[in-house]
């Protein structure tokens, strides 16, 4: 449940339940991180790589979210900004690659874009309905939440691209859904930034034994 003030008890994941969800997150979107990589770069599609390498920072992200349960809330918060950290350089990449991207002819292949997305879709929802229960807590939990919907946001937007290339024969859907996906990682990273520095401000000075 959210937080009325500084003093409640935030969920900080350290539950069985949740340690669970997390495995199995990891590896469906360890999964689709190949999968999306080696379609992206069959189809020729930036959108399709752009969604890969939000697997393949989901999965970094879950796993760093394992490892740091039960420690405490300066090394939460801490491994919270060094996810917000990534993100943001992720959105950068993404974005400089699309812009980059203008000045290459070859257009995306439609049928693989829309495709490799419904598959990245379903594996997204899942995890969504993995974690619907875990979607409030500290800035640790909250990454994971945030990383999940978002990235069933971004395969819709994908779709849609595959469907406007394949209408109008341009690349320009698919650069258009890219640049998307970047402001997704920064507005994510922003969020993650902005609760994990207030998580550290009022962290207690002396850490609990652990």
């Amino acid at each position: 449940m959210p937080c009325a003030d500084d003093h409640c008890e935030t969920f900080d994941g350290a539950s069985p339940a949740f340690k669970r969800a997390l495995w199995v997150v990891i590896a469906i979107n360890g999964i689709m991180f190949v999968v999306e990589m080696v379609a992206g770069k069959l189809g020729n599609s930036v959108a399709l790589q752009a969604d890969a390498l939000d697997f393949f920072g989901d999965t970094f992200t879950y796993a760093l979210s394992l490892f740091v349960i039960g420690m405490s809330v300066r090394r939460r918060a801490s491994a919270a900004l060094f996810k917000g950290t990534t993100l943001l350089a992720m959105g950068a990449f993404i974005l400089g690659t699309a812009i980059y991207r203008v000045f290459v002819v070859a257009e995306p292949e439609p049928v693989v874009m829309s495709s490799i997305a419904l598959l990245a879709l379903a594996a997204n929802v899942a995890s969504v309905l993995i974690l619907v229960g875990f979607k409030d807590g500290d800035s640790n939990v909250r990454s994971v939440w945030l990383c999940s919907r978002n990235d069933a946001i971004g395969n819709v937007a994908v779709l849609a691209a595959g469907g406007l290339v394949a209408l109008t024969s341009s690349r320009w859907p698919d650069l258009a859904v890219a640049m998307i996906m970047a402001g997704l990682f920064t507005w994510s990273a922003t969020q993650i930034l902005r609760q994990a520095l207030h998580e550290i401000r009022h962290a207690p000075t002396t850490a609990p034994a652990e």
